[in-house]
């Protein structure tokens, strides 16, 4: 029932009393542990559905001499053994030139180097196996070796991408390629070199790279110990689109964690927070969407990075790339990326996204948008995103309230995907409560819980509450203490009954978890004892 500990218009929050929201109990905290648990099941996610981890080099980077490849050209061959036989002999071949020396020797080793690349780029099913066990590998490493033209450089470097983004342990056969593929990214004339590698050879070396870093830990570890992190940073500064947008990608490889180590390290090098910010500002989308997974992970595992991000334009650009563009491969990481943010650090709320500001409303209006996407991600993690800014000052509780968005969280609420519902109903919460004492339950708002409960949004809350997940289920319970307690005229257990959230509570009577077994217990009590019905 309504008392006066539940004002219409209660004064903003500060950040250290948004950890003791009923409904968002640890913005921040919470939110960490959730940034990096995705950060470790993101790399499943892309290669599940739009962004593979590594990925097969079919045609000629950009700037290169080699012409198109048609579609005709494709190497079809139905026989598995003709085409491993090819191979085999292109392998040979490739060992033959080494020793080649005087006049078209050159040539000669450029033309073999091609065989074997189109042999692995052009086929249906590239024949790694039967590269790798002809031994191409140690040849492709001394190919790299020579100080010769970037032609030939480019043509090694490419077989190597493809045998890269084979099976996990065709992958791993190029351990022994590593420390030249480093050498060649460029950045400085390495001592492994006789001369600086040209930006194309050194964008065909991090797309082996990337690949190589998608395959796991280990590798990832290896590549960082081997110095791969800072040449491909400054790969990512580059003026030629595609080795920016391929040094991203294989970036973002690379820093995927769990280990921060390597992200910190990131945030660290001069110019990578300048070269992600002039990136985002760039038409190029694809250049963008690799840029935006790299802020993804940096702000998934590092909370140096993060506070660093925030006080960039980084967090403007994300917003405004939202609202523009309708490219799911874009959307879903800039989402991500933004949502990590404001989960992250109380400055994004309290002093970026100030109500009234232009990229406020801007931000608002992408997230709606992304409410009403038909792809689950987007829905998802707007909701998420919507329920950290509503764990903000009051006037950011209003805001979210008078916009669009709370119809389309309500219809979410009830009937969404379970996980969808989840982050609807944490949203749908903290626009009713702010913080009282610490030991106190939190203050009502009642404009808010009332509009909300008679939009339809109580059956929402009291089946997370039927939920075996306990944090859903707790969730729930705390709605139906808010409706009880607040809802005017000590009209809550009377909606509450009527959707059977008495039962819903019963259910808990004899729970193994305490917190919850306690809580509905004395909420039944409280509310539906002895004088329940007695005028």
């Amino acid at each position: 029932m309504a008392d006066g500990n539940t004002p219409a218009s209660p004064p903003p929050a500060s950040p250290l009393q948004r950890h003791r929201y009923a409904i968002k109990s640890s913005v921040h905290n919470t939110a960490a542990s959730r940034r990096r648990e995705q950060a470790i099941a993101i790399g499943k996610e892309r290669r599940e559905a739009l962004i593979r981890a590594k990925r097969v080099c079919r045609t000629p980077l950009s700037g290169s001499d080699d012409a198109g490849i048609e579609e005709d050209d494709m190497v079809v061959d139905k026989e598995k053994e003709g085409l491993e036989a090819r191979t085999a002999q292109a392998v040979e071949e490739l060992k033959s030139a080494l020793s080649s020396q005087g006049k078209g020797a050159q040539k000669k080793k450029t033309e073999v180097l091609r065989a074997l690349r189109r042999l692995l780029s052009q086929s249906e099913v590239p024949p790694i196996e039967a590269a790798i066990k002809a031994g191409a590998v140690p040849l492709l490493v001394q190919y790299l070796s020579f100080g010769s033209s970037d032609e030939q450089l480019l043509e090694a470097a490419w077989c190597l991408t493809n045998i890269a983004a084979g099976e996990p342990e065709e992958t791993k056969s190029l351990l022994p390629a590593l420390p030249l593929l480093v050498a060649h990214l460029g950045g400085s004339v390495s001592p492994l070199l006789r001369k600086k590698s040209s930006t194309l050879v050194a964008e065909q070396c991090a797309w082996a790279i990337g690949n190589v870093a998608g395959e796991g830990a280990d590798l990832r570890s290896t590549l960082l110990a081997q110095g791969a992190l800072w040449p491909l940073a400054r790969l990512m500064l580059s003026s030629k689109g595609s080795a920016a947008r391929t040094a991203a990608w294989a970036l973002s490889n690379l820093i995927k964690g769990p280990d921060p180590k390597a992200v910190n390290e990131l945030i660290g090098i001069e110019g990578v927070l300048n070269a992600i910010v002039q990136n985002l500002e760039k038409a190029d989308e694809e250049l963008a969407t690799e840029v935006a997974w790299v802020v993804v992970y940096l702000s998934a595992l590092s909370e140096k990075a993060i506070s660093l991000i925030v006080r960039s334009h980084v967090p403007q650009l994300l917003i405004r790339r939202l609202l523009a563009s309708e490219n799911l491969q874009l959307l879903i990481p800039v989402l991500r990326g933004l949502g990590n943010v404001v989960a992250g650090d109380g400055y994004m709320v309290d002093s970026i996204l100030i109500v009234g500001n232009n990229i406020t409303d801007q931000a608002l209006s992408s997230l709606i948008k992304c409410l009403r996407s038909d792809n689950r991600v987007l829905r998802k993690e707007a909701s998420w995103v919507l329920s950290n800014i509503a764990a903000g000052s009051f006037e950011h509780k209003k805001l979210i309230f008078t916009s669009e968005a709370t119809p389309v969280l309500i219809h979410l609420l009830n009937n969404a995907q379970y996980d969808i519902r989840k982050e609807a109903a944490y949203t749908l919460g903290n626009l009713c409560v702010v913080p009282a004492g610490s030991s106190e339950p939190p203050n009502i708002i009642v404009e808010h819980l009332v509009s909300i409960i008679n939009s339809g949004a109580l059956p929402g809350f009291i089946n997370l509450l039927r939920s075996a997940d306990i944090e859903s289920a707790r969730l729930g319970l705390q709605f139906l203490e808010l409706a009880m307690r607040g809802y005017p005229d000590g009209q809550g257990p009377n909606l509450v009954e009527r959707e059977d959230g008495i039962e819903a509570m019963e259910r808990f009577q004899f729970h193994e978890n305490d917190v919850m077994r306690n809580m509905a217990n004395g909420l039944v009590d409280k509310y539906f004892g002895e004088d329940y019905g007695v005028e």
